[in-house]
């Protein structure tokens, strides 16, 4: 039976969730990065954990004793993990690195020290701040050391004697050779670099960044450009852009809230018109984003070459496209759209059955095009479950519905004087403004 677009919402926030209470390390509540068995944890994911915790108490889902045992076992951990050169430390500077073991919270996989990682998981730990305000001991201690890890960060390290912020250190090379430049999901870190009170990024590093945006016109739409769809949603999570301007979003006279609307447009008529082909593609599947997929492999299909790839940065419309998509990221865009993103759900949720026998919702992606042995007419769909993914979902449905992690944040002062550093004006954050004046 089918159930109304609200109740189908909320139940779908429900079973996303529990990954979060049942991935989770015990030892130091750090989130596995995806379900595949041996696989270490994403910083992430357990900062998406964290912001989701305090909606997963107000929802029910879960109860303030175990969110806080919960947040504390998190942030304890990272306050007194090793943070140096060493390659097997857990961070370093006051960030931290992308993976790290499950046990025993040291580096994974080489990788590197990440700046926008690092990002999310202040994030999650500033909402924590926020939403556990009561006058007990534990919750005193959640607040002091979420805003003790964010004041940590030295942010004008990470420039690394530039203007924009780089992606990321390791100790046996150094600076990544890549840096935050073009439109994506670092709004929220110039932001948070900006607001911070030890360490701040200078006014002119948001001025450089913005100074790499490129606004293009796709499927006869002007925005401002970046192609996979999750970048035009993560930083969207935390700070509610409706009506707030920075210099460039005066010039276009739009805000950052309206171009993500105009991405998730973008989305659905790249679908529609769906150029390369690709099975089921249309006005109710879309969504193409950083994504897990089924190859790496090259197939010849109906006459057709195909490459498919494994775990790349899908998009529209310049590619690269597979045929891949990825429910979440629709789930995601819901605050933005929800004209074409709860049919897109409803249709994912009752023709294809992707939470068919599924623990936690949606699994990552599937593809139509890509032949799969079980004989399925909607094709390969992806084993796992990410993180990573599931903390939008869980997240934005809760912004669309209640609005109520905006509502949170806004009372932020990191992440408002970061944002009045970048220029942002009007609405909400002129109106608190001047509350903060007259109060």
């Amino acid at each position: 039976m089918k159930l109304p677009d609200d109740v189908e919402l909320r139940v779908l926030q429900h079973e996303t969730f529990r990954y979060f209470l049942h991935e989770a390390s015990p030892v130091n509540g750090l989130i596995a990065d995806k379900t595949e068995p041996g696989w270490p944890a994403s910083i992430a994911a357990t900062g998406l954990a964290l912001a989701a915790y305090p909606i997963g108490v107000d929802r029910s889902f879960m109860s303030r004793d175990d969110a806080i045992e919960r947040t504390l076992k998190v942030l304890r951990f990272f306050w007194t993990s090793p943070q140096g050169t060493e390659p097997d430390a857990t961070g370093y500077r006051g960030f931290f690195y992308h993976f790290l073991d499950m046990q025993t919270g040291r580096r994974a996989w080489d990788c590197e020290v990440s700046t926008i990682d690092t990002t999310f998981l202040l994030a999650g730990a500033l909402t924590a701040r926020i939403f556990f305000d009561r006058d007990t001991d534990e919750e005193q201690e959640i607040r002091a050391l979420a805003e003790a890890l964010y004041k940590r960060a030295d942010w004008q390290w990470a420039q690394n004697g530039g203007e924009t912020v780089s992606h990321g250190w390791r100790p046996e090379t150094g600076f990544i050779p890549y840096r935050w430049e073009g439109y994506d999901e670092a709004l929220l870190l110039y932001v948070m670099g900006l607001g911070s009170p030890t360490f701040p990024l200078p006014q002119s590093s948001y001025a450089a960044w913005c100074s790499t945006y490129e606004w293009k016109e796709c499927q006869g739409i002007e925005f401002l450009y970046a192609g996979p769809l999750f970048t035009h949603q993560l930083s969207h999570i935390w700070i509610d852009f409706r009506g707030i301007q920075d210099d460039y979003m005066r010039e276009k006279d739009i805000d950052y809230f309206e171009n993500s609307r105009r991405a998730t447009f973008v989305q659905q008529r790249y679908a529609i018109d769906n150029p390369l082909g690709f099975a089921h593609y249309g006005s109710c599947c879309w969504g193409i984003t950083a994504s897990d997929g089924p190859g790496p492999v090259t197939l010849k299909i109906d006459g057709i070459t195909r490459e498919f790839q494994d775990y790349v940065g899908r998009g529209v419309p310049y590619g690269p496209d597979d045929g891949t998509i990825a429910p979440w990221v629709v789930v995601a865009s819901v605050p933005f759209a929800p004209e074409i993103v709860l049919p897109t759900v409803d249709h994912f949720i009752h023709e294809v059955k992707l939470k068919s026998q599924n623990p936690y919702g949606f699994k990552a992606s599937f593809n139509p095009t890509f032949p799969d042995k079980s004989g399925s007419p909607y094709g390969w769909i992806s084993p796992w479950h990410y993180g990573l993914n599931q903390g939008p979902i869980v997240l934005m449905i809760e912004n669309y519905r209640t609005g109520l992690l905006w509502e949170w944040m806004r009372s932020c002062p990191y992440l408002t004087a970061g944002l009045r550093r970048a220029g942002f004006r009007g609405g909400w954050l002129d109106e608190q403004h001047e509350d903060d004046r007259t109060g």
